[in-house]
C-alpha cells in the first residue's frame, strides 16, 4: 500500500475484532493504516480502555492519533464522531466502517428489540456514517464497508445477520456510483470465518472446528494473515483509485 502520509482516517468499532487486528503487525487495522503514516481516529462505543491501547501503540509509530467515544447506532453520536475529528485533524480521507454485532437464533426465536438493535448497528451505523463521509470527505477519499461471506451461504440462525450484511453490500454499489463525482471510492469486503472475539461469542468449539473445515485450507482465516492485510488495505491507497464498487471476498474460498 502506498503512503498514507497526510491522510486522516476514522475507524469505527476499533478496539475490538477485525478492527484492532487486521494489520501486517498483528495489532489494530489501525495500526496498519498509521504504520503508512496516516493520522487515525480509533472510535469505540463503551470500552475506553481498549482504545486507549490502540491510540498508544499508534503513537509509538510516531502519528497522530485520537479515541472518540460514538455508538454508531445513534446518528446524533455518528455526527459528533465526524465533528470532532473535524475540529481535531480539519479533514477525512479515509472511512473504515468496522462496528458491527452477531447474534444467532432462529427466526422463530428473534425479538423485535433483537431486529432493531443489529440493523441500528450494521446498517444504520454504516449508512450515517457514509453520509457524514459525503458530507465532509476530501475529494478522492475511500470508504471500507464489511459485509460478510455467510450472504451467500444457507446458514440456520443467520437471518437477521446476513440481513444487515446484505443491506452494506447494496449500499455499498450504489454509494459507489453517487459519490464517483467526488472520487470517493466505496467497497466492502467480505471476510470468511476469521478467528476473532464476535466469531467466537455463542459458539461451541465444535461448531467452530465445523465452521473451519469449510474453508480450502480446513482452519479458520487469521486476522494477522496476509491475504486479510493486503486485500483490506489495499482499497485505501492511491494505486487502487480505480477500484470501487467492489465486493472484496477474503474467505479462503469458504463461500
Amino acid at each position: 500500500m502506498a503512503s498514507l502520509a497526510g491522510k486522516v482516517a476514522i475507524i469505527t468499532g476499533a478496539s475490538r475484532g477485525i478492527g484492532r487486528a487486521i494489520s501486517s503487525t498483528g495489532y489494530a487495522y489501525a495500526l496498519k493504516l498509521a504504520g503508512k503514516g496516516a493520522s487515525v481516529v480509533v472510535n469505540y462505543a463503551g470500552n475506553a480502555g481498549k482504545a486507549q491501547e490502540v491510540v498508544a501503540e499508534i503513537e509509538k509509530l510516531g502519528v497522530k492519533a485520537i479515541a472518540i467515544q460514538a455508538d454508531v447506532s445513534k446518528v446524533s453520536d455518528i455526527q459528533r464522531l465526524f465533528e470532532q475529528t473535524l475540529e481535531h485533524f480539519g479533514k477525512l480521507d479515509i472511512l473504515v466502517n468496522n462496528a458491527g454485532i452477531i447474534f444467532y437464533k432462529l427466526i422463530s426465536q428473534v425479538t423485535e428489540e433483537d431486529f432493531d438493535k443489529i440493523f441500528a448497528i450494521n446498517v444504520k451505523g454504516t449508512y450515517f456514517a457514509c453520509q457524514q463521509a459525503a458530507q465532509h470527505m476530501a475529494e478522492g477519499g475511500r470508504i471500507i464497508n464489511f459485509s460478510s461471506s455467510t450472504t451467500v451461504m444457507m446458514l440456520p440462525t443467520y437471518s437477521a445477520y446476513v440481513g444487515t450484511k446484505g443491506a452494506v453490500e447494496q449500499i455499498t454499489r450504489v454509494l459507489a456510483k453517487e459519490l464517483g463525482t467526488k472520487a470517493i471510492a466505496v467497497n466492502v469486503i467480505s471476510p470468511g470465518p476469521t478467528d476473532t472475539e464476535l466469531f467466537r461469542e455463542g459458539k461451541t468449539q465444535e461448531q467452530i472446528d465445523r465452521t473451519a473445515q469449510m474453508a480450502a485450507f480446513g482452519k479458520l482465516g487469521e486476522v494477522e494473515g496476509g491475504r486479510n492485510r493486503r486485500r483490506s488495505g489495499i482499497s485505501c491507497s492511491d494505486e487502487a483509485r480505480w477500484i470501487t464498487g467492489q465486493n472484496i471476498r477474503v474467505n479462503g474460498k469458504a463461500a
